[in-house]
């Protein structure tokens, strides 16, 4: 009896495992994106951190964006913690690259995971199709260019 009840409580620990990390994949993870268009009618509330290249920031990025260092590279991570300190937790945040179509890019994804390591609960990433000139730029959005 004892083993029957240790099987029945393993497999419902089992399957409520599977659908806790079911939760944690990465087409759930598409729920954290925010298109161009979206976020361009809602940019006063966010914090808009850039996670792409520098150069591609000083040439221009979204509107209000801060430059929060590459996401690929461990000094852009630490760049991004320094950029964050001392945010609430559930701040709204959108973090932008736009380097390269969004299946490629380098930078957006370990940024996005190092927030929610670090217990943000409400951080996005804007998802462009091909990069920020024909995404954001060429359409017609809020642009700012850094001044060196």
């Amino acid at each position: 009896m004892r083993r029957l009840a240790l099987i029945r409580i393993s497999l419902s620990l089992i399957i409520l495992l599977s659908f806790i990390g079911s939760a944690q994949t990465p087409d759930s993870r598409e729920a954290a994106l925010i298109k161009p268009g979206e976020l361009a009618a809602h940019m006063k509330g966010p914090m808009i951190l850039s996670v792409g290249f520098q150069v591609l920031y000083g040439a221009a990025h979204v509107a209000g964006a801060e430059y929060a260092g590459p996401g690929s590279k461990p000094e852009g991570l630490e760049l991004l913690k320094k950029a964050v300190a001392g945010q609430p937790r559930d701040r709204e945040i959108v973090l932008t690259c736009g380097c390269c179509p969004w299946d490629h890019c380098p930078n957006v994804r370990p940024a996005l995971a190092l927030l929610r390591d670090m217990g943000f609960t409400h951080v996005r990433a804007l998802m462009i199709p091909e990069n920020l000139k024909a995404d954001w730029i060429d359409k017609g959005y809020p642009t700012d260019k850094r001044v060196q």
